[in-house]
């Protein structure tokens, strides 16, 4: 109970401007490793049901054809920013790599700042629907302010200066943009199946694919074009996760930061360099 409280009260007395990077540190790697993983595996999902970013995904082949290595090196890109923090060496090593790797491709602003918006807004919407407790004020608005200074790093423009304003552009944004596409079924499909591959055996991931759906809004589903569960298996995954949360607030905390259980690691099980990082008919060009 007291390093629960520690962790809080250290969180509280920060300033989420000027300490973001300790905050969502202490938020993803102490409090919520678990669950911020899930949600982040849930964003790239919204992703997808934005036909201009599902079409440039899918033309890369990586989602499809490598869809584990791709989950691999966006999970790696993503947990070295957010371990070692957007100034430091490392951090912005990887950040220059990402940008080499998006730089082969053309992408609208408005896609890279709806991916942004992702990281920020579907970890904040899972935790208060199933994190044990619920997000403080500077955890919020720490998440904003970090990938807002990701997202400068990273030469994204327009990028709205509060919380409420870039939730309300993202809003506007899916509600115009959403639309079913063939690429993003396909890169949908193939990631569903890598998740539930991490749990399951392929004979039951059929079986399974409503408990996926049933994390996701009606909105998302009908353009992912995925079948709508039933009001009781909505219920009932979605009762299971607050029944975790529930006994999580009684369960004694993590001691130390979880950083070895955030990935997998299949596609680089002996390690890997910045160079490792990045789509095969990239890799070669980026290290040159």
């Amino acid at each position: 109970m007291k390093r629960r409280i520690d962790i809080q009260k250290e969180i509280e007395r920060l300033d989420a401007k000027a300490d973001c990077q300790r905050i969502v540190f202490l938020t993803a790697y102490l409090e919520f490793p678990w669950d911020v993983t899930r949600a982040l595996e849930l964003a790239l999902f919204r992703t997808f049901a934005v036909p201009s970013i599902a079409t440039v995904l899918n033309k890369t082949g990586e989602f499809t054809q490598a869809t584990q290595r791709r989950y691999d090196d966006t999970a790696i890109i993503i947990n070295e920013i957010l371990i070692n923090g957007y100034d430091s060496e490392r951090g912005q090593a990887f950040i220059q790599r990402m940008n080499g790797i998006h730089g082969h491709y053309k992408i609208k602003n408005e896609d890279f700042l709806y991916t942004l918006s992702t990281f920020i807004f579907v970890p904040i919407y899972w935790l208060d629907r199933f994190g044990w407790r619920k997000l403080l004020k500077q955890e919020r608005l720490a998440l904003h302010y970090f990938w807002v200074e990701v997202g400068k790093r990273m030469g994204i423009e327009n990028i709205p200066e509060t919380l409420e304003a870039f939730e309300a552009w993202s809003q506007e944004y899916e509600q115009a943009m959403y639309a079913n596409s063939e690429a993003g079924v396909q890169i949908g499909n193939a990631t569903r199946d890598l998740l539930l591959s991490f749990y399951l055996p392929k004979f039951l991931w059929r079986a399974a694919e409503p408990v996926v759906y049933a994390l996701m809004d009606e909105r998302l589903l009908k353009a992912m074009n995925y079948p709508l569960p039933s009001p009781a298996t909505r219920r009932w995954v979605q009762g299971l996760l607050k029944a975790r949360a529930k006994i999580l607030r009684w369960l004694p905390k993590h001691k130390s930061p979880q950083l070895t259980t955030l990935w997998r690691s299949a596609t680089h099980p002996d390690g890997y360099a910045i160079e490792d990082i990045g789509p095969n008919s990239l890799r070669e060009k980026l290290s040159r």
